[in-house]
């Protein structure tokens, strides 16, 4: 029975900005706010972009974010903003870089991140924070969690805080337009898990779950337009609304199997965190339906695939990807099959994650996932 008076606390930035060439916005605000200096952390791929914000004052961009950054990474992060000392940070890229914009936000005071693990441990901020994603996935420009790899263990460590929250976003599907369409694909499904995780989630709400139905039947529609054809603005802008609703999900509800299934693939193998997402994204799906019978016929009917059966909705889901020229096959992406069994015994001990399936899932169903992925 769906409880409509169960408690929830739902944050989202406090401006929003969302359209073509919205990108502009963010120096328009930041002008009237009236910030002299300006940091704004990114990745090489998208740098050169970063004139489309129109920043105004003194623009320091520091373009050392790397792929799934780790504690290292976010340190030299960190060094540039305290050189730096802006008061006004700018977040331009993926998921990745919007975490670690996140994170420098309340770090770059002197704050140890082993201090401020785990949730609503973060007491204050040093500058306001905008972010601006560059590819339509992992959704972080919506919350108030971010997530770095440990160096030393190859463990994500993960941090929600309020202080996170970003005082602008701004949706631009132009700077998405040139996104290849392998990435497309990928960030694409990890935008779709996000919200099937979060409406057949344990903690699920009536409140997410109405997110999570546009977010997924978004990325249904239009992420097969997208790949098809980078160019096609309507399906561009979709995709960033559905990466958007996800990262609604991920705050109050967040993720749960299959993205505990995913972390290893990227600490480990180094698969980025989308193509990880995608991979293991219909072998939880299929694991879930005995549980979640009626919401995953949603998720079904939304793709177009079959779901009389496990068996039925793991083959018809795993052809979805794949016609999306997805690689499924972790044999393929440079795994060892003698390398599952310690990545079982990770998924499985992320606890955080793992507890919010809907199903309950063995640390041998989680080999046993890993091997039908091989």
């Amino acid at each position: 029975m769906i409880n409509f008076a169960q408690a929830i606390r739902l944050h989202q930035p406090r401006r929003f900005d969302f359209g073509a060439g919205s990108a502009a916005q963010v120096g328009d605000w930041a002008t009237t706010a009236g910030f002299a200096r300006v940091l704004v952390l990114t990745s090489p791929s998208v740098a050169g972009m970063v004139e489309r914000l129109a920043l105004p004052g003194q623009v320091t961009v520091w373009a050392g974010v790397q792929p799934e950054p780790d504690t290292a990474n976010l340190a030299a992060a960190i060094d540039m903003a305290k050189a730096v000392d802006p008061d006004l940070i700018v977040g331009f890229g993926g998921g990745s870089v919007m975490d670690v914009a996140k994170l420098v936000t309340v770090l770059r005071g002197g704050v140890a991140l082993a201090d401020v693990i785990g949730p609503n441990r973060v007491t204050g901020r040093l500058n306001a924070l905008a972010l601006v994603p560059t590819t339509a996935g992992t959704g972080s420009e919506a919350g108030i969690r971010a997530l770095v790899t440990d160096a030393a263990t190859l463990n994500k460590v993960a941090v929600e805080s309020p202080y996170m929250l970003a005082d602008m976003v701004a949706l631009d599907p132009d700077l998405t337009m040139s996104v290849p369409p392998a990435v497309t694909a990928a960030t694409g499904i990890d935008a779709m898990a996000h919200c099937v995780e979060a409406f057949t989630n344990r903690k699920a709400h009536p409140l997410i779950d109405n997110y999570a139905r546009m977010g997924f039947s978004l990325v249904a529609r239009y992420l097969p337009r997208a790949v098809a054809d980078g160019t096609d603005a309507e399906a561009r802008a979709a995709l960033l609304l559905a990466s958007y609703y996800g990262g609604i999900c991920l705050g109050p509800v967040n993720t749960a199997a299959g993205h505990a299934l995913a972390y290893p693939l990227g600490t480990r193998l180094k698969l980025p965190h989308g193509l990880a997402n995608a991979v293991i994204f219909p072998h939880v799906l299929a694991f879930n339906l005995p549980v979640a019978a009626a919401k995953t016929a949603e998720i079904a009917a939304a793709l177009g695939v079959r779901a009389e059966s496990e068996a039925a909705l793991l083959e018809t889901s795993s052809a979805w990807c794949r016609a999306l020229r997805v690689e499924m096959r972790l044999s393929a992406l440079g795994a060892d099959e003698a390398q599952l069994r310690p990545w079982a015994r990770e998924a499985h001990a992320i606890r955080r994650l793992m507890d919010n399936n809907p199903r309950d899932m063995s640390e041998a169903e989680v080999l046993a996932i890993y091997h039908a992925a091989f």
